[in-house]
């Protein structure tokens, strides 16, 4: 029998729709789910689901009134916690900010809540959103459902339990390094950095730096399209705008992506340990999988150079020291983060804006390598799912970025560069661990991404792979 965390985002609001279930059906489905397997994942830091029952409340009576209804009416979701909620503790997976309960909510939490979705509370996340893993003060670990003695990934590693878990039909997440791609892998999910200027940072977060950007994770690609059409749009006076698609996201995926010619590298230099033999294989698989399916597959060199690195560090920890925060709680923050913000006042202007042309230099280089492509492929990570507390035993904050840059090399250069990457789930270990890989479009083409994501879901479909707790 088909159980309602079964069916997909999009199926759920079908469902609704027709009066074949019901929000409050769904609000209640996930609320037991929830209760019964969030202790063991961590996904959530904070539940707000007497909010949910009312809202659930309020999309069933618009139901059953016949009013004009959002694309995604009454299907729960999750927020993750670095993104301001009105009303509803927003604790930056910091104990310096445990008490904060902002007055208003960012324009992305406002739009989805605008598609119809119904938040169940606040997902997940490290401090200020900085580690690739989430292992905060102010919650439990976030682990990933396929083994709960390895991190769901960070910075959205609540986001990507929750989903992988059954206990959130998809989630919104944020990547401004890996953040969304890195819990997609290790949890097996679909997931969507866009492109710059493709969904608002509104209206508090500043995009001085341009590396971050909120975005949908989701167990199937017209899932994680149709969030993504829920989430998209600029706000008023922001500094990037994207072209809006035609059509929307959702109708793209309807539409087969044609011969594509695809450039694929497996090494940027900075791989410390080399490419995990797993990792590998999944590379190695999608890459015959592509030429089934009737694509060009090319050996490409890395576009990035390892170069880019100290500028991206640099840029990194002015934007750790750059969250404001009373001096006096400065001591409660972890290792990581104070060392980060000690290095970011370190540096001058001078060289703060030396590092964004750097990086700036190096995206335009890179496009125009491959600009002769029409996607790029890369492994997601270059190591497996890693293990609880792996990174923090490294000894001291310096050798745990160091391992955060050797877990995941490939992420964070599209970062810079703002182009738009999907982490696809394709491959699984022989004991039943995920492995993505990354696949990247041109500038401000993410349906090119979700075309080809659509025609791998359909030749090699991953929905029904669950784990054990499903």
């Amino acid at each position: 029998m088909t159980a309602l965390h079964d069916l997909s985002a999009l199926e759920q609001a079908a469902a609704v729709r027709s009066g074949e279930t019901s929000a409050a059906e769904l609000v209640e489905h996930y609320a037991a789910r929830i209760e019964q397997h969030d202790p063991s994942v961590g996904a959530f830091v904070t539940l707000t689901l007497d909010a949910a029952r009312a809202q659930a409340e309020e999309a069933d009576a618009a139901v059953a009134t016949g009013e004009q209804l959002p694309p995604l009416h009454g299907v729960p979701i999750g927020i993750k916690d670095l993104n301001l909620t009105e009303g509803v503790p927003t604790k930056l997976g910091s104990r310096a900010f445990a008490d904060l309960v902002p007055p208003l909510s960012d324009f992305v939490v406002e739009k989805l809540r605008a598609a119809g979705t119904i938040s169940l509370g606040k997902t997940n996340t490290p401090e200020f959103g900085l580690p690739c893993y989430t292992e905060p003060d102010v919650a439990p670990p976030a682990r990933t459902p396929w083994d709960l003695t390895r991190s769901a990934g960070g910075s959205s590693g609540g986001a990507g339990a929750a989903v992988a878990a059954g206990l959130l039909p998809f989630a919104q997440g944020s990547d401004g390094g890996g953040s969304i791609r890195i819990p997609s892998s290790v949890c097996g999910l679909l997931g969507i950095k866009p492109s710059r200027g493709r969904i608002s940072n509104g209206p508090l977060t500043g995009d001085i730096n341009g590396l971050a950007t909120n975005g949908p994770l989701a167990r199937t690609v017209r899932d994680a399209a149709a969030l993504l059409d829920a989430m998209a749009g600029p706000m008023p006076g922001d500094p990037h705008w994207a072209p809006p698609v035609e059509g929307g996201f959702l109708a793209a995926c309807e539409q087969q992506p044609g011969r594509l010619r695809i450039g694929r590298y497996r090494d940027n230099g900075l791989l410390a340990e080399g490419l995990h033999p797993e990792c590998l294989a999944a590379w190695e698989s999608a890459s015959a999988l592509l030429e089934e399916l009737g694509h060009v597959v090319e050996d490409i060199d890395a576009p990035f150079d390892p170069g880019l690195v100290p500028s991206f560090e640099t840029v990194w920890a002015v934007s750790a020291a750059g969250v404001p925060m009373d001096p006096a709680a400065e001591e409660s923050l972890r290792p990581l983060t104070r060392w980060l913000r000690e290095r970011g006042r370190s540096f001058t202007a001078t060289e703060f804006t030396a590092a964004l042309a750097a990086m700036q230099l190096a995206s335009r280089t890179a496009i125009a390598a491959t600009a002769a492509y029409d996607v790029v492929l890369t492994p997601t990570l270059a190591q497996l799912p890693a293990p609880l507390g792996w990174f923090t035993d490294a000894g001291d904050p310096r050798a745990e970025f160091d391992r955060m840059i050797a877990w995941t090399p490939f992420t964070a250069p599209y970062n810079t560069s703002g182009q738009p990457a999907v982490n696809v789930p394709l491959h699984w270990t022989p004991d039943g661990l995920p492995v993505g890989v990354m696949l990247v479009g041109r500038p401000a083409d993410e349906v090119t991404l979700l075309r080809l994501s659509a025609q791998l879901e359909a030749a090699r479909p991953w929905k029904e792979r669950h784990p054990a707790s499903w």
